[in-house]
């Protein structure tokens, strides 16, 4: 749940109390604190200027063990419509769908991760997408980076060159990949547009140059887009 104002203003208040404590024991780390401070400020700054989603929350029911995924808010419908809102989205039967494809591309086998899932989706939330195509771009990018990470700790742990061989052209590939998704983005964004500016250039002469009620958002109404 997104920290409010007066959240951020007393873990702001805590933490210069410790600088504070800190200072005092160490006197001679003043300007090393004082570098911290800043740099915890800026944190919170960030945080600040994204904007308020819940994460996922799941929970199995006691009689038959079913998986139930909702969003953490303390008022379901409410946390729905913000998670639609970071994600850049609007209708529901896209956010549900795409959750669940987070959901899936998350699970080991049967065994889902809560972790990994809310890691999965902060990281698309951290592109701020702004309608469903770059929801789905960054969705791609962010399973891409966990397959890269999974291919570089097979690489970390080989035990035959074979096996360095299929994780080193997997990791590769998947790294490219990466790269090249990163830049559908940005030419999606501009429109396809390429801006060079070029500025202060001389030139010499002659020279050249499962997912059950998971938003709890309202449902569409006959006749909505």
């Amino acid at each position: 749940m997104r920290a409010t104002g007066k959240t951020v203003r007393q873990q702001t208040r805590r933490h210069k109390r410790k600088s504070d404590q800190l200072a005092r024991v160490t006197p001679l780390a003043n300007a090393t604190v004082a570098r911290e401070d800043a740099a915890i400020d800026a944190y919170h700054a960030k945080r600040k200027v994204r904007a308020p989603a819940p994460t996922l929350k799941f929970e199995r029911k006691p009689k038959d063990g079913a998986l139930v995924i909702d969003n953490s808010h303390l008022d379901p419908r409410r946390g729905g419509m913000l998670l639609a809102n970071a994600l850049g989205c609007g209708d529901p039967d896209f956010i549900a769908g795409l959750i669940a494809q987070i959901v899936h591309v998350t699970a080991k086998g049967q065994e889902v991760s809560q972790e990994l899932a809310n890691f999965m989706l902060s990281a698309i939330k951290g592109v701020e997408p702004k309608d469903d195509v770059e929801a789905m771009l960054a969705a791609q990018m962010a399973a891409t980076h966990m397959l890269s990470m999974t291919f570089a700790r097979r690489l970390n742990n080989v035990e035959s060159i074979p096996q360095q061989d299929s994780a080193s052209q997997a990791f590769n590939k998947l790294s490219r990949t990466f790269a090249t998704q990163v830049e559908a983005l940005k030419r999606y964004r501009t429109g396809g547009e390429q801006r060079v500016t070029v500025q202060h250039v001389n030139v010499s002469d002659g020279g050249q140059a499962i997912v059950g009620d998971v938003l709890a958002m309202p449902k569409r109404q006959e006749g909505e887009g």
